[in-house]
This record gives C-alpha cells, structure tokens and sequence, in this order.
C-alpha cells in the first residue's frame, strides 16, 4: 500500500508540473485539444476531464467543446449535455456538437428540440449546424421539417453550400422525394464526389436504377473526382435492382481499377448483385476473395443461392459460418429458411427454425414465420401453415407477406375455405387487395366454381380494382428492351416474334406439350383459347425476342415484374433443350435457369 501512495504523490508531482509548464491558456487549450482527439477510450476521456478541471480551464469554452465531443464520440450523450448546461456561453460548435450527439445516440427529436432552444439565442447556425439538422429529418423521414430546415438555408445564405445541399439531396431521398432532390443537386455551382454519390444514391434508393447510371457515366466523363466506395456501392445497387449484368461487370472493372474490391462494402455490393443478376458463380468467387468474411457477404451469398435453388449451398455456406463462429442475423435466418422451403428440405428447415432463439439468440418475427408458412404449404400441410398464420402475432406491415404466403399455398392445393379467410384479411388490412381477388377467384376456378369465380372478377371491374399487368425486360448490350403481357404490337419485330413463338409452340407438341390446359388459365373458355392466352406472356416475348437477337451460345437473361407462371416455365424447360440454350429467368420470387430441359428450382417454386 505505501509504495502505491508514493506512486499516486509522484504521478500528482508530475501533473502539477506539466501544468505548471504549459502556464499559458492557449498552451494548455492545445494540449488538452490533442489529448482529447486522441482518446481511444472512456477512460482516458474523464481521465483528461479530470485534469482539465485541475487546471483550471473547465469554464473555457473551446476545451469544454473539445469535452463534449470527445463525450458524443463515445456515445455519452448525458455527460454531454451536463457539460453544455454549466457552459457560461456556449458558441455554435457547443450547440452543433450536442445536436449531433443526440442524432448519434438515435434521438433526432431532441437534436431539432434543441436547435428550437438555440434560436432563442444569439447563436446563428453554422453549415454544420444546417447538415445535423437535415441529417435528423432523414432519420425521422420527416418531409415536412426537413422543408423547413430548407427555408431556413436559403434564408441564411447557405443554398449553395456543398456540405448542406449534399445532406439536403440525402434527405429528399430518403423522404421518396427524388425531384426535389435533383433540383437542389441542378442549383449547385459547385458539386464534389459527396454531392454526387448523394444523388446517385437517392435514384439508386428510390428504384430510378436507370438514372442512377447515367448520372454515373455522367461523373466519369468529367473527370474531375475518382469515385470513392460510396459511390460505386450506389452504382452497384442500382444494377443490382436492374438486373443489368453488363452494367455491373463495368463497374466491378472500375472497381478493380481504382483498388476498392479489397473493401468489404463493395465486395458484399458486388456479391449481391451477381447473385440478383443470376450469377451466383461469379457471387461465388467475389465472396471468397473477401479475407474474412463477415455475417453480411455471407448472408449476401446464403440468400443468393437459396433464390437460386441451390439450397444444399445455403445450407453449406451457413454451417461454414457458424463453424468460424461468426454469429447469424434475422436475415440469414431469413435467406436459409428460404432456401429449406424452396428446396423442398422441410425437415432442416423446422429444425434451424426452432433454433433460432435458444441457440442463436435470434427471436423469429413475421419474415421467419412467413417462411415456415410457405415451407408447410408447399408440400401441402396448408392446413398446419394455416393454424400457424392464426397463432403468431403480425404487425401491419407483415400481413401481404405471411397471409399472402398462405393464399398462394391454399389456392395451389385446392383449400378454397382457407384461400377465403386468408383473402379477407388481406382486404381488411388493405394490403395487396387486387392480388388477393385475383387469386381466390382462381381458386374457385380450379375448384370448378365459376359461379363464384365470375363474382369476384366482376366485383373487381365494379371497384376499380386492377391487377398489375405482366412485363418483362431483356438487357441487350446496353440497351433495355420492355414486353408487356398480351401485346407485342410496338416493337418493330412483332412478326418475327410471333412467327417464332408459333414454331416453337409446334415443336414442343411434337414433344408432348399441352399449354394452357392443367388449371394454368382461370377463366371459363375453351382449351384453344386458353393456349393462345398464355402464349402471350411477357416473359415468351422477350425470349423470343432474345432469341433473335443475341448471338448462339449467350445466355438469354430475363426480368418479370410478376411470378412466373407453371405454363411458362414448363415451355422455357422445353425450349432450352429445343434450341440448346441457356435462360435465366428473374421474377418477383426468385431465379429460375432453365438448361437442357430442366430447371434450377427443380419445379419447386
């Protein structure tokens, strides 16, 4: 004990020496300004507070700032705000330091409270002040004040300010207000990559994929600015949602080039979107370039391949991270139960389920509980995913997902009376509405109720309820080509396209095809016509059309906007093997890639 109090009088000696030394306040304010940025710990921070208020320069507003965000930093807001309440006068950087703790600390209600104190005061907001507050609305997605905020900006002179426009076109973005974003990033005289990867980013987020390209060509032409990794994960995304695999291979190059495919960030990006562009090898080998992986590539890749068909592969890079001790997430959860209920491994499936909790510490919510629905009604235990639906609790936002699940399953195994609850619940929730109609009325058409079915179809053209229409889009170079369901009168190739579609139709009865005939068209009409119905599918026009148009030997790659339906994917099947052809068909669900008369789902989807 004696030799521990002769240690603290010594290191005490010391203190009063060196503050001795630094005698001057401005000499004092810069040592204390350095200690306080270089604080690797809570620790070391009140262990400096301590020495500050030794020395006398606890009443100093500068260090009191250097305080406050050395605090912020370390997320503790309550210490923050008590060193701001004892400031005699706080400047705006004391203002400004606190608003952005509580924006840190998830409580943007309280930054915008205080900026409502501060202009109670003499303080004048800075740009950095005008940046926190926007940055507080984007969380909030509050239209409204971040308007406000706008006002003010202008007002105060700081409409041309790149760090604050920059924020303001992040805000209008996340607030689903593309326009207005794009008019603040048009008034900028001056942009730099942060305004620019600002605005790539609100279309990449607001499903706009295509301008966030151009505007990318756009940045690279100028030359000014090398995009940095923000910037390209945009761009990726947005070819990712696009499907546009050309558009993404350029920019894996650019990547490449400019050394950031060691980042993790773009690698998950480039991971994801390989996999939503149906390239789950070349998902693959980006993946296991990453040194060390974390739980977010890998779910990347677990959900790709589950989309893909190729369950065994999730359920082999899942186990592959639990043996490297990376713990799993809600979504990985998600993609892997995915995987089990489309490859038919219903047993694994409910084994990893009623794990979650107890052994991963995850609790299931309306996503996991929605995948065991499907799990159960794809192999016809409708009736378990029924009393299941009814059992668990489904905030709003889950109903389309969990009740629409099980409509599609009801209605696929002919439970009519369970196809009618889950519908009336969609309706009364006022989610998916049209979908839901639609699919109890084929219900009742696969049941031979045509009766009810002829109702509810009549019932939708009383109240305006319409059904999404069918599309699908086929990427060609760099030019993207749209088909819709029942018309291909608009492109300049309809003949061709139809001549073409109607000699593969022959061909495939010489194989035994009878389309349009095994409950696939739910209206009351005759088998001739039924056939010619489903062969005007968006999804046989654009193959059609890549078939004509893309060299022998390119896999033909196909967006849907709707599930694909059984008839379609039986003649894709064919057809691949007729014309020795690889397709890769995305839809709503999933992937399906058809070669050589099979496909990767296994007819189980």
């Amino acid at each position: 004990m004696k030799s521990n109090l002769v240690i603290t009088h010594t290191v005490s000696r010391q203190h009063n020496s060196l503050f001795r030394y630094y005698h001057t306040n401005a000499a004092a304010k810069a040592y204390f300004t350095e200690k306080l940025q270089t604080c690797k710990n809570l620790i070391s921070a009140t262990t400096t507070h301590s020495n500050v208020l030794k020395s006398g320069l606890s009443n100093d507003t500068f260090t009191t700032n250097g305080l406050i965000n050395c605090y912020v930093r370390f997320l503790r807001i309550n210490h923050a705000h008590k060193l701001f309440d004892e400031m005699p006068q706080p400047n705006v950087v004391s203002w400004t330091s606190l608003m952005a703790g509580y924006v840190n600390c998830g409580r943007p209600v309280t930054a915008l409270w205080l900026f409502h104190q501060m202009q109670g005061t003499l303080v004048l907001p800075n740009e950095f002040t005008f940046s926190t507050l926007i940055n507080a609305c984007s969380i909030l997605a509050s239209i409204d004040m971040g308007r406000r905020i706008h006002g003010l900006v202008e007002v105060m002179g700081f409409g041309s300010n790149l760090v604050v426009c920059s924020s303001l076109i992040d805000m209008y973005g996340k607030c689903n207000h593309v326009d207005e974003a794009r008019i603040v990033f048009d008034s900028m005289y001056v942009r730099n990559v942060v305004s620019w990867t600002s605005m790539i980013t609100t279309y990449a987020q607001n499903a706009q994929g295509h301008c966030a390209l151009q505007l990318f060509r756009e940045f690279t032409q100028l030359r000014l600015e090398k995009p940095n990794h923000f910037m390209l994960c945009s761009v990726i995304s947005a070819c990712a949602s696009l499907g546009s695999l050309g558009s993404g291979k350029v920019t894996h190059g650019i990547v490449i080039r400019l050394w950031h495919d060691t980042n993790d960030v773009v690698a998950t990006a480039l991971v994801d979107m390989y996999a939503k562009c149906g390239c789950v090898h070349y998902s693959d080998k980006v993946f296991r370039r990453i040194p060390n992986p974390s739980v977010i590539p890998y779910t990347s890749m677990i959900v790709g391949a589950a989309k893909y068909g190729l369950g065994t592969l999730s359920l082999q890079l899942f186990q592959e991270m639990i043996d490297r001790r990376i713990k799993p997430n809600d979504v990985t959860f998600v993609g892997v139960l995915h995987a089990c209920s489309h490859s038919g491994l219903i047993d694994k499936g409910l084994e990893l389920f009623n794990s979650m909790n107890g052994k991963y510490g995850v609790m299931p919510d309306t996503k996991h509980y929605t995948c065991i629905a499907d799990m159960l009604g794809r192999v016809g235990r409708v009736e378990e995913a029924y009393q299941l639906a009814k059992s668990v609790h489904v905030e709003r936002d889950g109903y389309s997902m969990l009740w629409g699940t099980l409509l599609a399953a009801s209605r696929l195994h002919g439970r009519v009376d369970i196809a009618l609850e889950a519908s009336r619940q969609l309706i009364e929730s006022n989610q998916q509405v049209a979908g839901a109609y639609v699919t109890l009325s084929n219900a009742y058409a696969l049941a031979g109720d045509w009766e009810n079915a002829h109702q509810l179809r009549s019932e939708m053209k009383r109240t305006g309820i319409h059904k999404e229409p069918g599309s699908s889009w086929i990427e060609i170079k760099d030019s993207t080509y749209v088909f819709h369901a029942g018309d291909v009168s608009k492109c300049s190739q309809a003949n061709e396209i139809l001549s073409l579609l109607k000699e593969l139709g022959h061909r495939m009865k010489e194989r035994g095809y009878v389309g349009g005939t095994a409950g696939l068209v739910f209206v009351d009409v005759e088998e001739e016509a039924k056939e010619e119905i489903v062969s005007l599918h968006s999804e046989k026009f654009a193959l059609a059309f890549g078939l004509i148009n893309m060299p022998g030997g390119v896999t033909i790659r196909i967006m849907k906007n709707l599930r694909m339906c059984r008839d379609c994917h039986e003649s894709f099947k064919l057809i691949s093997d007729i014309v020795g052809r690889d397709f890769v068909v995305r839809d709503v669900n999933r992937f399906h890639h058809f070669k050589n008369g099979s496909c990767t789902c296994g007819d189980f989807w």
